[in-house]
């Protein structure tokens, strides 16, 4: 049998991109409600930045199925949103005196390889990492959600919940723009080997014809 003129699409559920992108969504969402002002810009910027990723993610494997081409183009502007994103979280950290976990940290590893599937398993390693620098438990600072960024100094040895929080995320982001690199690389292979609906509905109107 011949290929469909329009081929299965809309699966973005199932891809790990969307997935990660919008766990570092939903991240977003708790740590703007914890650390930036709600009057400021920058908080909405950030969660709309992060919406972004993951709606546009969505709109292109819709759109997959008649626009190839718009495919790469949504794709990419999902990609664009979480650099926007990524940004804005180094400036958080820069303004405010705090350090960029280097690439092979180990606590930003550590998350990584855990897979966190939800914002509360993402929180549990923050817990964690605050814990294993000898201010969580009975003897910490208290919950996160009542921190603010002023009211903790940060130090190597003794790193805040922001510096922890901002660092996480800036992980998540990270894995997130590496899966649509490749995303895009793939879907740009199948553009120029398959082409797009047009062609598809040339060779369609062939078979049919029987030439």
């Amino acid at each position: 049998m011949s290929e469909p003129l329009i081929p299965k699409h809309g699966g973005y559920r199932k891809l790990k991109s969307f997935r990660v992108a919008q766990l570092a969504y939903d991240v977003t969402v708790r740590f703007c409600e914890r650390y930036i002002s709600p009057r400021s810009r920058t908080h909405d910027q950030m969660v709309q930045a992060a919406r972004s990723g993951v709606q546009n993610i969505a709109e292109g494997s819709q759109a997959s199925g008649t626009s190839k081409k718009m495919e790469l183009k949504l794709t990419n502007v999902a990609r664009a949103s979480l650099e926007e994103l990524r940004l804005d979280y180094e400036d958080f950290l820069r303004q405010r005196g705090l350090p960029i976990w280097e690439r092979d940290d180990r606590r930003r590893a550590a998350l990584i390889a855990g897979r966190p599937d939800s914002a509360e398993a993402v929180a549990k390693w923050a817990r964690q990492v605050h814990g294993q620098h000898g201010q969580g438990g009975r003897h910490g600072q208290g919950d996160p959600s009542t921190l603010s960024t002023s009211s903790m100094s940060s130090t190597p040895e003794n790193p805040t919940y922001p510096e922890i929080a901002a660092n996480g995320a800036l992980a998540l982001i990270a894995v997130a723009c590496s899966l649509l690199d490749r995303q895009l690389a793939s879907q740009a292979r199948a553009f120029e080997t398959d082409g797009g609906f047009t062609e598809r509905l040339y060779n369609h109107r062939r078979g049919r014809r029987g030439y």
